[in-house]
């Protein structure tokens, strides 16, 4: 009966009676060739779609080898572990350039990256022979290596710790605790990050540090602090705090910058200096100093004080222009100089009769057109040192009279005399002396 070479390893098993006086040379090769099943071997991969990996019977062949280095190749090759009734198992390094893929029946085939180095077993069944890689391993200990990890599957939810990786996702760390999913910490063992369990928030116990920081979503009315951007209103700062909600503070934890808790006010501590300053809304009546603008008035200067609303100071901190409290007057302090004209505020009233009261805080000059006998009576609204003229007018009947009231005062008390001709224009000047005292000069009679 002749030998067989039927077990996995393709090894001689010589049948009873036979090879007499070569019993201990056979044995010894099929020693060698267990040691060989067990050592490293290389290798060439063909440069085709397809070869074959083939341990040969009873005699020294690598691919016995259990490391065996691929080398070679020059395409995608799937290669054939033979023969399909040897069950086996192999460590495979591809150090080809190209995807190999191992078969060995119908059976579900392994597949080895180019660069990468996988345990892989054969079931030796025939035609219907599986190839297996290795899947999940635990191991007790540490896991250290002078190279890199590279993982090429993703992690899944179920994962008490995981580290993955996908073309779209990249690297993964997955974890699953009570308080923390990831939790990194320092050699010291404390925390510095943290994922907290079933959040997508991360938690940074000291300072973070970069180049820049892009937010990329906006911030809620609860943050407690927060940074966030939108495409529309851009780069956003977000608190909520007793005080203030937000606050700037310099590198001696002063306050710069304050805006108050639920309010769109902001407090600057110090001096704020700029380029052009062009605030786009109106000033209100409570204002203590606010400076404003709407269309129609421009800029606004509002102020609220126990002496002037306004008040307009030079580099020696001493007043210029001052506008007192409540009025509509202004105060120069020192001398006015005008590079134009300067047009008084004048009263045009085209019917006056009987008593008429002349409004000193409103106009400088009045031009009157006498309908009847008019009564200039005391006003209450002049101030000291203005002056002006009065033009009167008579109407198409004339002969129309005027008489003065006490605080008038006319050159020698004789009061006055106007034009009586229909549509006469007079003038009289006027200057305040004192309260309750107008000075009226001579009237110009009957221009034309």
């Amino acid at each position: 009966m002749a030998s067989t070479y039927v077990n996995d390893l393709r090894l001689e098993e010589m049948a009873n009676g036979e090879n007499s006086g070569t019993w201990g040379t056979k044995t010894n090769v099929n020693l060698e060739l267990i040691g060989e099943a067990l050592g490293f071997g290389t290798r060439a991969i063909a440069d085709a779609s397809t070869d074959n990996i083939t341990i040969a019977d009873g005699t020294s062949d690598a691919d016995r080898a259990m490391f065996l280095n691929l080398t070679g190749g020059g395409q995608a090759c799937t290669v054939t572990l033979l023969p399909n009734t040897s069950s086996k198992v192999w460590i495979m390094k591809n150090a080809t350039s190209y995807a190999l893929t191992f078969t060995q029946g119908s059976g579900a085939n392994a597949i080895i990256a180019a660069g990468q180095t996988k345990v892989i077993a054969t079931d030796g069944a025939g035609a219907g022979a599986v190839v297996y890689e290795l899947g999940a391993l635990t191991l007790n200990g540490d896991v250290t290596s002078a190279g890199t990890f590279n993982p090429l599957g993703d992690t899944a939810a179920g994962d008490l710790a995981a580290v993955g990786y996908t073309s779209v996702l990249g690297a993964i760390l997955t974890g699953q605790g009570s308080t923390n999913d990831v939790t990194l910490v320092n050699d010291a063992d404390g925390t510095v990050l943290s994922i907290p369990t079933g959040t997508t928030n991360v938690d940074v116990v000291g300072d973070v540090t970069g180049a820049n920081f892009q937010p990329d979503g906006d911030t809620a009315a609860g943050d407690n602090a927060a940074f966030g951007y939108t495409s529309v209103l851009g780069a956003i700062l977000t608190g909520q705090g007793s005080t203030n909600d937000v606050t700037l503070v310099n590198d001696a934890d002063a306050t710069v910058l304050g805006i108050p808790t639920g309010t769109t006010n902001v407090d600057i501590v110090g001096v704020a200096t700029a380029t052009t300053f062009e605030p786009d809304g109106d000033t209100a009546a409570g204002d203590n100093a606010a400076i404003g603008y709407t269309a129609a008035e421009g800029l606004i200067l509002t102020g609220q004080g126990s002496t002037n609303d306004v008040t307009i100071k030079n580099d020696a901190d001493a007043d210029v222009i001052e506008i007192p409290t409540g009025t509509t007057n202004v105060t120069v302090v020192g001398g006015l100089g005008v590079g134009k004209v300067v047009t008084a505020k004048t009263d045009t009233d085209t019917s006056n009769t009987g008593n008429v009261t002349l409004d000193f805080a409103t106009n400088q000059n009045f031009v009157l057109t006498f309908t009847g006998n008019v009564t200039l009576v005391n006003p209450s609204t002049e101030t000291v040192g203005q002056s002006g003229i009065i033009v009167c007018i008579q109407d198409g009947t004339g002969s129309r009279t005027l008489t003065l009231g006490t605080d008038y005062e006319s050159p020698a008390g004789g009061g006055i005399t106007l034009s009586t001709a229909a549509n006469a224009v007079d003038l009289i000047p006027y200057f305040v002396k004192a309260s309750n005292s107008i000075l009226i000069g001579a009237p110009q009679l009957a221009f034309s």
